[in-house]
C-alpha cells in the first residue's frame, strides 16, 4: 500500500514548528540568571519540576510552589554559603542571623524579587532560543551542503511519507528531554511537610529540608516577628498618610474655592508642573506602598529621586530600585541623581527601569530643563568614603556650574535673562551644588545626603532645598523595618510661565505611624540677577538678597 503524503505546505508548516518548539524548550529550560535572595547573590535557573526550591547546599533546602506557568519551576542557588557541613558552625548560623535586615527585605516584598526574576529568566530564554534558532539552522545548511540534490531528494520523498511518525517521535523526545530535568517527583515533594513558622507570611507553605530545619527552628522567630511588626507598621501608616493627604486635598480645594470667589481670585491662573521628591531611601522597600498610594492621588507631572537609594550599591540590592521603580505610575517620568550610597550596578538597574539618570548633562522633562551628576564620592559600610572618579565634590560643582553657565548663554560672560538658565539643579550632597547657585546660572538646587530637611534657603542668585530621608535613616543605623527616624517626601510645582518654583509641601511619615501634610508653603523669590555674573562685577554680598546660607557640612551618609 503506498502511502499518501501530506501537502508540501504541511510538511514545512510542522517542520517549521517542530524547530521553534525545540529551540523554545530549550532557551526556557536552559534559562538562568544571577540575582538576589535576600542578602545573598544567588543563581535562579527554570527546571520542570514544578516548585521553587532554593539550594542552600549543606544546610537544606526551601521547597515553595513555582510562580511560573506550565508545569515550570525554579531553582535557586544561593551563594556564600559555607560548602561543606563541616564548615557550618555557629559562626555561620550567627552570620545568617547578622543577615536579618536582607531577609526582611526579601520578606517585605517577595513579589518584586520574583518578577525581578521572572523578567530576567524570560529574557535569557528568549536568547538561549535565538541562539538554538541560529545553531540548528546553521546544522542544517551545512547538512544541506554536504548531502547535495540528489541524496536530499531522496530523503525528502522518504521523510514525506512518514511525516506524521517523524512529527509524533521528535515531539517525544523533545517532551522526554524536558522532563528529565526535573530532580524530584510530585509525590516527593508533597511529603514535606510545610513549616509552621512561615504561617501568616509571603512564603507561607513553604517546606524545609535539611539542617536548614534546625536553623529555621532557632532564628525563625525573630525574623516573622520583625516581618510581623514591619507589615503592621506599614499597613497602619498607609492608612494614616491616605487620610492626612485626602484631608489636606479637601481644605486646599476649599480655600481654592474661596479664593477663586474673591475679586482678587485669578482663574486663569498657568498650569503648574507638579513634582514628587523622595531621596535617601536605603533600601527600605517598606515604604514602596505609600511612595506609590501618595503619587496615585498626587499625579505628579515628574518624580524626582535625589539618590541614596541603596545601602551599599550592591548586585543584590538590585530588588530595592525594582520595587520604589514599581511605585512611578505608568508614564510618569523617574529623574534620579546617584549619591555616595548608590553604584554603576545600581544606575544600570535604573536605567533598565527607564529612569532618567542624570549624568552632567541637561535633560528636559515635562518643558522642565534638569541638570545633576551622580555623587562625586562612594560610601561602602565598613569601607569608608573614597573618591568615585578623579574629581573632588568643589570640582564637580564647578563642572556642573560651568555646563549651566553655558546653557544660560557667554558662560563666566553674562549678559543672559533668567528664561535662558537651568530650571533645576539635582545632587545628592548640597554643596555640590553651590557653585552653581552662587554663579546666578542656576535658579533652584534639590539634594538629599543629610538626611535632615532643611530649607529652602537662599544661596547666592538661587533657592536650594534639602530633602530629609524618605527611608528614614538615620546614621549608624539601618532603614529597614519600622522607621527609626521620620520618613519625608516633598510636592514641588513649577511655573513654566515665570520659569520658578513657586511652591512646596512636606509629606511626612513619623516612626509611631502617623502622617502629616503641610500646607503649602511658598519657595523665596529668586534674586534679581545683575547686569553679569557675579565675580565680573558686583561682590554677592554687595547684592540685596544674596547671602549665603550656610552649606552642610558633607558626610558619608
Amino acid at each position: 500500500m503506498t502511502r499518501l503524503a501530506p501537502p508540501r505546505w504541511l510538511r514545512w508548516t510542522l517542520a517549521g514548528a517542530l524547530a521553534v518548539l525545540t529551540c523554545l524548550m530549550f532557551g526556557v529550560t536552559t534559562a538562568k540568571a544571577d540575582l538576589s535572595l535576600g542578602p545573598h547573590e544567588a543563581t535562579y535557573a527554570v527546571t520542570a519540576q514544578d516548585s521553587l526550591v532554593a539550594d542552600l547546599g549543606p544546610l537544606g533546602t526551601v521547597v515553595a510552589d513555582s510562580p511560573l506557568p506550565l508545569n515550570l519551576g525554579v531553582r535557586i542557588t544561593v551563594h556564600e554559603i559555607p560548602a561543606d557541613l563541616s564548615a557550618v558552625d555557629a559562626a555561620s548560623f550567627d552570620a545568617l542571623a547578622g543577615d536579618l535586615d536582607g531577609y526582611l527585605q526579601f520578606f517585605d516584598t517577595p513579589q518584586q524579587t520574583v518578577r525581578t526574576a521572572a523578567w530576567a529568566l524570560a529574557w535569557d530564554a528568549v536568547r538561549g532560543a535565538a541562539g538554538a534558532a541560529v545553531v540548528l539552522a546553521a546544522v542544517l545548511l551545512a547538512l544541506r551542503a554536504l548531502l547535495g540534490s540528489r541524496r536530499r531528494a531522496e530523503l525528502a520523498r522518504a521523510a514525506a511519507a512518514r511525516t506524521w511518525e517523524i512529527t509524533a517521535g521528535v515531539a517525544v523526545v523533545v517532551l522526554v528531554a524536558v522532563t528529565a530535568t526535573s530532580s524530584s517527583g510530585p509525590a516527593e515533594r508533597s511529603a514535606l511537610p510545610a513549616s509552621a513558622v512561615f504561617e501568616g507570611t509571603a512564603l507561607e507553605g513553604a517546606r524545609i529540608t535539611g539542617r536548614l530545619a534546625s536553623v529555621i527552628d532557632t532564628y525563625s522567630g525573630q525574623l516573622v516577628e520583625t516581618y510581623q511588626a514591619n507589615e503592621v507598621f506599614y499597613a497602619g501608616a498607609r492608612e494614616r498618610l491616605v487620610e492626612a493627604w485626602d484631608a489636606r486635598v479637601a481644605a486646599q480645594e476649599e480655600q481654592e474655592q474661596g479664593l477663586s470667589a474673591s475679586p482678587s481670585g485669578s482663574p486663569d491662573a498657568p498650569e503648574l508642573v507638579t513634582f514628587l521628591l523622595v531621596s535617601d531611601l536605603h533600601c527600605n522597600t517598606g515604604m514602596t506602598p505609600l511612595i506609590r498610594d501618595l503619587a496615585d492621588r498626587i499625579a505628579p507631572d515628574v518624580m524626582l529621586n535625589a539618590g541614596d537609594t541603596t545601602i551599599n550599591g550592591t548586585s543584590v540590592e538590585s530588588v530595592c530600585v525594582d520595587s520604589f521603580a514599581s511605585a512611578v505610575p505608568d508614564g510618569v517620568p523617574f529623574v534620579v541623581a546617584d549619591g555616595n550610597h548608590d553604584s554603576r550596578l545600581t544606575t544600570a538597574t535604573e536605567l533598565a527601569n527607564r529612569q532618567v539618570v542624570l549624568d552632567g548633562q541637561v535633560v528636559e522633562v515635562e518643558g522642565v530643563r534638569i541638570l545633576g551628576d551622580r555623587d562625586p564620592l562612594e560610601t561602602r559600610i565598613g569601607g569608608g568614603t573614597v573618591m568615585s572618579r578623579e574629581e573632588t565634590p568643589a570640582e564637580a560643582g564647578e563642572r556642573l556650574r560651568d555646563v549651566a553657565c553655558e546653557v544660560a548663554g557667554e558662560p563666566g560672560l553674562g549678559g543672559y535673562t533668567g528664561e535662558d538658565r537651568v530650571d533645576l539643579l539635582l545632587v545628592h550632597q548640597p554643596a555640590v551644588g553651590d557653585a552653581a547657585l552662587e554663579s546666578g546660572c542656576v535658579p533652584f538646587q534639590v539634594s538629599g545626603h543629610m538626611h535632615t530637611r532643611i530649607g529652602p534657603d537662599v544661596v547666592g542668585y538661587g533657592v536650594r532645598y534639602v530633602n530629609a530621608s524618605t527611608g528614614g535613616a538615620t546614621k549608624g543605623n539601618t532603614s529597614v523595618g519600622p522607621l527609626r527616624d521620620s520618613s519625608e517626601m516633598t510636592v514641588l510645582r513649577f511655573d513654566p510661565e515665570r520659569r520658578r518654583f513657586v511652591d512646596w509641601q512636606l509629606v511626612e511619615v513619623t516612626p509611631d505611624g502617623e502622617a502629616f501634610v503641610s500646607e503649602r508653603q511658598s519657595v523665596p523669590p529668586p534674586v534679581p540677577l545683575p547686569d553679569e555674573v557675579p565675580g565680573d562685577g558686583p561682590d554677592a554680598a554687595d547684592v540685596p538678597g544674596t547671602e549665603r546660607a550656610p552649606s552642610p557640612t558633607p558626610s558619608g551618609n
